[in-house]
């Protein structure tokens, strides 16, 4: 069975950074992309950003210019590097990842990290 464990979040104030990581605990079959979504209080889940292999990275808006998604691939661990980080970007963040596995692509959960913005 294969989980996402993450790490990283936490609260910080309004401007400051905070990294995420995240990688699975073990590998079936290859990976096809890794990313983060987050989920705030009342809202559905929402893409962050994404990072397929051998792809562009995909972000949300409202993202753009403030987070950066990157992955070790030697390490299977993706990042995601927020800066700028505003009040809005308080929420539960997950890791997601697909996996190739027999003849399709496996989508994968972590358990979510909280993230707070203070004002």
């Amino acid at each position: 069975q294969v989980q996402l464990v993450e790490s990283g979040g936490g609260l910080v104030q309004a401007g400051g950074p905070l990294r995420l990581s995240c990688a699975p605990s073990t590998i079936i079959g290859s990976i096809n992309y890794m990313g983060w979504y987050r989920q705030a209080p009342g809202n559905q889940r929402e893409l962050v950003a994404t990072a397929p292999s051998g792809g562009r990275a995909n972000y949300a808006d409202s993202v753009k210019g403030r987070f950066t998604i990157s992955r070790d691939n030697a390490k299977n661990t993706v990042y995601l590097q927020m800066n700028s980080l505003k009040p809005e970007d308080t929420a539960v963040y997950y890791c997601t990842a697909g996996l190739n596995q027999y003849g399709m692509v496996t989508r994968y959960w972590g358990q979510g990290t909280q993230v707070t913005v203070s004002s």
